[in-house]
Formats: C-alpha cells, sequence, structure tokens
C-alpha cells in the first residue's frame, strides 16, 4: 500500500512536529509519511527539528504575502506541487479561511490543547487554554484532534484524551502534562487512522 503524503504546517518550535516525526521512525505511522513541513515564522525552530530528520521545508509568511487570498494561495502551490494527502495543523498559528478549508474538506486536522468545546475558539492556543482552565478550577482537562473547517476548533472531532489537572499546577506544568500524556499520543495516531482510510 502506497505511503499517503502528510504536509505539516508549523509556527515555533515544534514539538507536535518532533511526535509525529518520532512517531513515523517508530512505525507507529505506517500509511503516512511527512513529505513537507511548512512554517508561517522564518525563524521558527520546527524548521530545524524538519531539516534533521530530512524532510523538505518551506516558509510562507504574512509578510511576504499580507493578503489572506494571496497567502492560501501560496500554500495551496506549495501543498499541491508536493502532491499532499493530509494536511497536520501543528501549532500554527494562523486562522485558515472557509475557501482554504473547503478546497481540502476533511483532509486537515488539527490538535488542540482541552477537551473541545471547553476552552477552544478564537483566541484560545498555546498557554492562553491552560490559564483558563485552571482559572475555571476544572479538575480534568486534555487534547482533542479535529477536522479544521472555517470555524476555529470547529470542526467534527476525531479524537480526545483526558489529562489530570494536578494541585499547584501552573499553566506551564499543565501545558507540558498536556503534551506528553494527550497530544503527542493522540496526533500520531490520529495521522495514521486517517491515512489509512484515504483513498
Amino acid at each position: 500500500m502506497e505511503q499517503k503524503r502528510v504536509a505539516v504546517l508549523v509556527s515555533g518550535g515544534g514539538t507536535n512536529l518532533q511526535a509525529i516525526l518520532d512517531a513515523e521512525a517508530a512505525g507507529l505511522i505506517k500509511s503516512g509519511k511527512v513529505c513537507l513541513v511548512i512554517s508561517n515564522r522564518s525563524g521558527a525552530f520546527a524548521l530545524e527539528r524538519a531539516k534533521a530528520a530530512g524532510v523538505p521545508t518551506a516558509v510562507i509568511t504574512k509578510k511576504m504575502y499580507p493578503d489572506q487570498a494571496e497567502f492560501e494561495e501560496k500554500l495551496c502551490e506549495a501543498l499541491d506541487a508536493a502532491g499532499i494527502d493530509l494536511i497536520v495543523l501543528a501549532g500554527f498559528l494562523s486562522i485558515l479561511s472557509a475557501d482554504f478549508t473547503g478546497k481540502y474538506d476533511h483532509r486537515i486536522i488539527n490538535v488542540h490543547p482541552s477537551l473541545i468545546p471547553s476552552f477552544c475558539g478564537a483566541g484560545y492556543y498555546g498557554l492562553k487554554v491552560h490559564e483558563e482552565a485552571l482559572k475555571k478550577g476544572v479538575k480534568v482537562t486534555g487534547a482533542t484532534v479535529h477536522f479544521v473547517n472555517e470555524v476555529p476548533d470547529g470542526g467534527e472531532i476525531i479524537a480526545q484524551k483526558a489529562v489530570r489537572v494536578h494541585p499547584g499546577d501552573t499553566p506551564e506544568k499543565l501545558q507540558k502534562r498536556v503534551m506528553r500524556q494527550a497530544e503527542w499520543k493522540l496526533l500520531p495516531a490520529a495521522i495514521e487512522e486517517i491515512c489509512a482510510k484515504l483513498s
């Protein structure tokens, strides 16, 4: 069976990208292969992780293409040129339009660091999600992998995993635990599951 071609879109350190690359190396992802990493920030450390794994990279920033339509057109060009089957948003801090998400319907997934519908939507990303969870006093949080549509964190849920909140947690401690116990497990598993189903 031919492996599906996966692109990972990143903005920062690339810890989720690393989890995907590690899962691929360990044989946990058999049906797909990361063939392209695109960053919307030129200095993103995720690009170094991709290079270390021998994965081609591209940088497409809003500075280069301030117009959303043009920015997305360049993304599409890069994705289509690489023959991408599945797009994974791994800490990609750019909202994508209905035109873009519609073009790749059920072929874009994202990992969000909470149990959707809690602490999600526009403005909820990174540490802010964990700050809000702690403010609310929840005892359980977690991560969600979902399909991406034009509504931030609004697409159909693929998988969720719960993570306990400990007394004395800081947003940083909670973020690390959610990554280790949920995000880094859910995302590779979802990639394998979807790639295996893609025709």
